[in-house]
């Protein structure tokens, strides 16, 4: 018998809460809702978990320095809500740990459906998966897409790829989450110098020729996936 996922949602702000809560025990969920960091941080050491969804903007502690906390104590997938939609809090909030985000105002099915996509990369424990197998703690796993940050190098299928500037930060950003979407906006701010003057159709451009030259070291794979209205994300189940 397969046990519902335990959520806990850490919102101070009792409307928002409530309506997360709703909507997640409706979709089946096993959710709980806290009001401040350090109430967070007593639970997490308590109970088991298999995603967190933290407000940035707790009345105690950042969401941010709360995630800070838990990396020594817990590796459950974390959601940022922030009411802040600036480029630093989204990128600081990816950097620090942070699976996903949204921003205030937000659709709670549109975070219920997140929490599906973030959960489908993990099991209950937090460790990670790969096409559904879990892997043992110090497993060594080869994936098609190698970064190489030291170097500013991406190799696929073990052959060093060509890359510009800006497709080395694209395909490294989705590289760190495969099956993760992004939409163009985010990609613009991790890829581009200036990502306020960057415009969407920059991303597809780039995609576009990501794609070429990833197709021009294995035929027959589609590496980076279009969703439709939403944006990209890296594949992650491999076939070919």
């Amino acid at each position: 018998m397969n046990q519902s996922p335990r959520v806990l949602i850490v919102e101070d702000e009792p409307s928002i809460a409530d309506n997360i809560l709703y909507s997640l025990e409706s979709e089946g969920f096993v959710a709980k809702v806290v009001g401040t960091g350090a109430e967070a941080l007593r639970v997490m050491v308590d109970e088991d978990f298999s995603l967190l969804i933290l407000d940035v903007g707790l009345p105690d502690m950042s969401g941010f320095e709360v995630c800070r906390k838990l990396q020594g104590l817990s590796d459950v997938p974390v959601i940022f809500l922030t009411a802040r939609n600036t480029e630093v809090d989204r990128v600081v909030g990816l950097e620090i740990g942070g699976d996903d985000y949204l921003c205030k105002p937000f659709s709670p099915r549109e975070l219920t459906a997140r929490v599906r996509a973030v959960l489908r990369r993990y099991n209950g424990n937090g460790k990670a998966r790969v096409d559904g197998v879990e892997l043992s703690e110090g497993a060594l796993v080869v994936k098609p897409v190698e970064v190489d940050e030291g170097r500013c190098l991406i190799r696929y299928f073990g052959s060093a790829l060509p890359l510009s500037a800006y497709e080395f930060r694209l395909l490294k950003t989705m590289a760190k989450h495969p099956g993760r979407v992004y939409s163009r906006s985010q990609l613009m701010e991790c890829a581009s110098d200036e990502p306020d003057a960057a415009m969407e159709r920059t991303v597809d451009a780039h995609v576009k020729s990501l794609r070429a030259k990833m197709k021009a070291v294995k035929e027959g794979v589609e590496p980076i996936v279009t969703h439709r209205g939403l944006g990209y994300s890296l594949a992650e189940v491999w076939e070919g």
